[in-house]
């Protein structure tokens, strides 16, 4: 489950948009380290770029310039097929809505990332089960998503993330759509398989007492990250006043006219 240290690394990155003539530049030369076990919480305001942040390092956008590296691979040098295969390969998503497919029993959703890998039918239940245990669903494998509280789709939601062994695991506002209760014990379970099975994970969040739990804390604003937490393992800073010069090396780092 562990990758070398420097697992993920943003330089400069910058992303523009084009609304009619003008262009607004959502990132202003973001600049991020996370090592192979770390447990960071990004969080800022509706607005703030969290949302096109996530995108990025979750290889479902790219950069208007700028460099992404994962596992040390630019992710400006990929085609869209080879993006999609690493994403596959090496990103685990969990999402405020779960987005667990209806018609499928807990265990099936878990199945389904395993599928896309390839694994033989006969394999799936072995494989898949484990991970039902993992995040204390195991009883519930035969359950549907409309038999289970929000709590427990989002442990089946987590399961069905870790199916592919990823990297990293991206969760995009875990407990947004939770009671604080039931967010409380799913904020428990990420704590547990980060200190204990050493699942690197990034959480984005609004919730400051969602961010407060993680080891680094960062917090977007205006499109600039700015490190807040103690013990930071990584450097996070606004916008450089000279170009990085591993940037002007990375193909396509230039700003859009």
């Amino acid at each position: 489950m562990k990758a070398a240290n420097g697992m993920l690394r943003l330089i400069d990155v910058r992303k523009s948009y084009r609304i009619g003539p003008s262009t607004r530049e959502v990132l202003q030369g973001i600049r991020l380290d996370v090592n192979a076990g770390d447990l960071v919480s990004i969080m800022g305001p509706s607005g703030s770029g969290k949302t096109t942040l996530m995108n990025i390092i979750g290889l479902l956008d790219r950069p208007t310039s700028g460099a992404c590296l994962l596992n040390g691979r630019d992710v400006a040098r990929l085609t869209d097929d080879e993006l999609s295969t690493l994403r596959n390969e090496h990103i685990g998503f969990v999402f405020q809505s779960f987005q667990l497919l209806p018609q499928l029993t807990a265990l099936e959703n878990v199945c389904l990332p395993l599928v896309y890998r390839g694994v033989a039918r006969a394999q799936l239940r072995t494989r898949a089960l484990p991970l039902l245990a993992r995040v204390g669903m195991a009883d519930w494998a035969g359950h549907r998503p409309s038999q289970l509280s929000g709590g427990q789709k989002q442990r089946v939601a987590i399961a069905r993330a870790l199916a592919g062994e990823p990297t990293l695991l991206l969760a995009d506002e875990p407990t947004g759509a939770l009671d604080s209760d039931t967010a409380l014990e799913v904020m428990t379970l990420l704590l547990r398989l980060n200190a204990e099975q050493g699942v690197t994970i990034l959480i984005i969040t609004h919730d400051p007492l969602v961010a407060r739990q993680c080891a680094r804390q960062v917090r977007i604003r205006d499109g600039n990250l700015h490190e807040v937490g103690a013990g930071a393992a990584g450097v996070i800073a606004p916008r450089p006043t000279r170009p990085d010069p591993e940037v002007m090396r990375a193909p396509g780092a230039r700003p859009q006219p």
